[in-house]
């Protein structure tokens, strides 16, 4: 049935770029779109839902489109399901979710995901760990963190404002600004 829906989607866009000149990214995401907007089409009637856009919608926010009960269940080792088209990669990049009309963040959020959770296959980030590991970055990033830190009281001093320390950390203690009254 996805052939037939991947021919049907490249039909309707083929028709689109016969009525005015199309890029070859317009057509591409175009495609995107109607591919993924036909199947959320087929799952809502397969599961005897109706296309009211907003029923639809709350529908696919509570889960029920989607297969899994748990959305941390769709990070896999070797890929991650996109909960929204059901395709499978090993990154859910930024373009491929303009193709849902959703940022990262907002992807993260619907699904409740933590923002912090990268959006790529386990053995994919593991890599990208260790590649940093490797490259020094942990210790380099404390390093410039220390510097920072050192400059900031530095400057305290300098021009004889009182330093506090929270946790720590100092930090320059600063004055309220003034508010504008009309």
């Amino acid at each position: 049935m996805k052939e037939s829906l991947l021919d049907f989607a490249a039909e309707i866009v083929q028709a689109q770029a016969s009525v005015g000149p199309m890029s070859t990214r317009q057509i591409r995401f175009s495609l995107i779109e109607t591919f993924s907007a036909l199947q959320r089409m087929q799952m809502t009637k397969e599961r005897g839902l109706f296309l009211d856009g907003s029923a639809a919608r709350k529908a696919t926010a509570k889960g029920t489109l989607s297969g899994n009960k748990e959305p941390r269940e769709s990070i896999k080792n070797d890929n991650i399901v996109c909960l929204e088209c059901r395709s499978e990669m090993r990154q859910l990049t930024a373009k491929h979710l303009t193709s849902h009309d959703l940022t990262p963040r907002e992807y993260k959020q619907k699904w409740g995901f933590s923002l912090k959770q990268p959006l790529s296959a386990k053995s994919l980030t593991e890599a990208r760990s260790k590649a940093a590991k490797k490259r020094g970055l942990p210790t380099n990033l404390a390093k410039l963190l220390e510097q920072r830190r050192q400059k900031k009281v530095e400057a305290a001093t300098a021009s004889d404002i009182p330093v506090e320390k929270k946790q720590g950390k100092p930090t320059i203690k600063r004055r309220p600004k003034a508010r504008k009254t009309a």
